[in-house]
């Protein structure tokens, strides 16, 4: 009989295997906020999917050959990148296929690893892919090329009593959580289901699945009382914060957030000029009748640069609507924290002389530092990777050149987390992607800032998922440090952040609006476990994962040796 040219049960198996592909990424996009057709944007994304978002990924990892898992793992990274942040094309086409490709490299091999850890540990193996999960999330927040993004802990942003103890632990605790309750379904699954051949038979898989959750009962336990630990602290913090904010006796801050809604891409002096008069018209409106503390403008919301063009002025045009704006700052009698490009001389990476030019938070006080121009400056620390810093260009002059013909801006980094002074009232000023990494706001608490004043620019994005996503991750930076947060931003999301990580107000976005809010004063003395430690236990989750790699690769080496020689 002849053999058919097709070979169905290939096509079966990878039938299964492309479905467990399609639900791992649609999962982990939906779980975020976002957009995706056909459902359109979901601004908090839908945080229970998150749990169950690795499972499909595990079973995958699991069912798939040695063969075919390099190119799923490729395929997996790439797909949610794709989906996810696809609104990084608005900046330039090529940027959503470097980070899709980029993350499909980095999902190969994280791939490898789960899989051989289930070679290492047959019967755990699934609870060492939950700490190598973290461990590698931990990881992409690290370095140059660090980008928060895609972070399954962030996908609880919108359930305040689950992220409680990010103050504790940071959003690893939480990470874990949600990669452990994935990898104790997918084992259970895997457990009950696979190479059982009577699938019709609902007692034999009932049989099996008792068998499993007694094998793994400790370990159901302890997921159990891993819930209750989080959701009693999450509760009890929640009325904590609350009754604080609540207090009559609770002192506040009003605070004016400018969203003047510009198109970044549009330059020149008559954009300029349309902008300061739209940030002047905003804020009038916002200081009308009401008594606010300060006002805050988003990220480089005012161009072009205040304190160069005032000293040198070397374009007439550009010096009179410096001299605009400080006349109209000096005229009120609130303090300013705006975004502008603030300019300097020093040296560049070749060591010669020219313009280093700062992505800052600049504070102005009337009739104190406004004329001539000598404000308090804060200068980015943390830049976005190849679009606002790139410092390899005698390493890669041809990525260097690219980079410079696509009209990149590159910004100098700064080097100190300093806090502004605000009377008695201290506050720090994460700029844009700054407040996306925990490090960046914890060391400005730990410098005394009581409150953490966040200027972005998400409108060149022209995205709302984008703006929604960025926002999630602020949430957790009130939480870890239990400072509240304000957010001024050009098009969205501009808002009012609690301690607890609930949102008290927001602007509509791709509107010219304001948001007028009161903010608690917390006792700047007090530091919670993560703003005194950090990510530690993102650290300790990549330790203990080399760690067990490592031992378990030893382990079977010995128990191999020992098998050839017939012990």
């Amino acid at each position: 009989m002849a053999k058919p040219c097709l070979d169905v049960t290939f096509f079966k198996q990878q039938g299964k295997a492309i479905g467990l592909l399609f639900l791992s990424v649609i999962f982990f996009v939906l779980s975020h906020p976002g957009r995706l057709w056909p459902f359109g944007v979901f601004s908090t994304g839908f945080p229970v999917l998150a749990y169950i978002s690795l499972v499909p990924l595990f079973l995958l990892v699991r069912y798939v050959s040695w063969k075919s898992l390099w190119l799923y793992g490729f395929l997996y990274g790439t797909g949610v990148y794709v989906f996810f942040v696809s609104w990084l094309s608005s900046f330039h086409p090529v940027s959503i296929f470097f980070v899709a490709f980029f993350y499909g490299i980095f999902s190969l091999f994280l791939f490898f690893f789960f899989k051989f850890v289930l070679f290492l540990f047959p019967s755990y193996g699934w609870l060492v892919q939950a700490l190598i999960w973290v461990a590698f999330d931990y990881l992409k927040t690290v370095g140059f090329l660090g980008f928060p993004y895609g972070i399954l802990a962030y996908t609880q942003w919108s359930v305040p009593v689950i992220i409680q103890t990010a103050d504790i632990f940071g959003i690893w605790g939480i990470d874990f959580f949600i990669a452990y309750t994935s990898a104790l379904l997918s084992c259970l699954i895997s457990v009950t289901f696979v190479g059982n051949s009577s699938w019709n038979k609902v007692g034999n898989i009932g049989q099996r699945l008792i068998k499993a959750v007694y094998k793994y009962k400790f370990c159901i336990l302890f997921w159990l009382f891993y819930f209750i630990f989080f959701y009693g602290y999450g509760l009890l913090s929640v009325k904590k914060y609350a009754d604080f904010q609540n207090a009559p006796t609770t002192e506040k801050k009003t605070v004016a957030l400018i969203q003047h809604n510009a198109d970044p891409w549009i330059g020149g002096i008559e954009a300029f000029q349309k902008n300061l008069d739209t940030l002047t018209a905003l804020t009038d409106k916002a200081l009308k009748n009401t008594a606010v503390d300060f006002v805050v403008w988003p990220e480089t919301a005012f161009v072009p640069r205040i304190m160069w063009h005032f000293n040198y002025r070397s374009d007439e045009a550009r010096f009179n609507l410096v001299t605009e704006l400080l006349d109209y700052m000096d005229s009120k009698t609130v303090p300013f924290i705006i975004g502008n490009d603030h300019g300097e001389f020093g040296y560049n990476q070749k060591n010669k002389s020219q313009i280093l030019d700062y992505n800052s938070a600049l504070l102005f006080i009337p009739k104190e530092n406004t004329y001539p121009p000598d404000p308090k400056i804060y200068r980015k620390v943390k830049l976005v990777p190849f679009t606002e810093y790139f410092p390899y260009e005698k390493t890669f002059p041809w990525l260097y050149q690219i980079l410079i013909e696509a009209d990149t801006h590159f910004w100098e980094p700064g080097d100190d987390f300093n806090v502004f002074m605000l009377d008695d009232f201290m506050v720090g000023t994460p700029i844009c992607f700054e407040d996306t990494f925990g490090f960046v706001s914890r060391n400005l608490v730990k410098n005394g800032a009581q409150a953490l004043v966040n200027l972005s620019n998400d409108a060149w994005s022209h995205s709302l998922a984008a703006q929604y996503q960025h926002m999630s991750m602020a949430v957790f930076r009130s939480v870890e440090n239990r400072v509240p947060s304000v957010r001024s931003t050009t098009s969205g999301q501009t808002c009012v952040i609690d301690c607890k990580g609930s949102i008290v107000s927001m602007t509509e976005p791709f509107q010219e609006n304001y948001l007028v809010e009161q903010i608690p004063v917390v006792d700047k003395n007090y530091k919670t476990i993560y703003t005194r430690f950090g990510d530690y236990l993102g650290v300790l989750f990549v330790l203990i994962s080399i760690a067990t790699f490592l031992g378990g690769c030893v382990r079977k080496i010995v128990v191999l040796h020992n098998t050839k020689r017939g012990f």
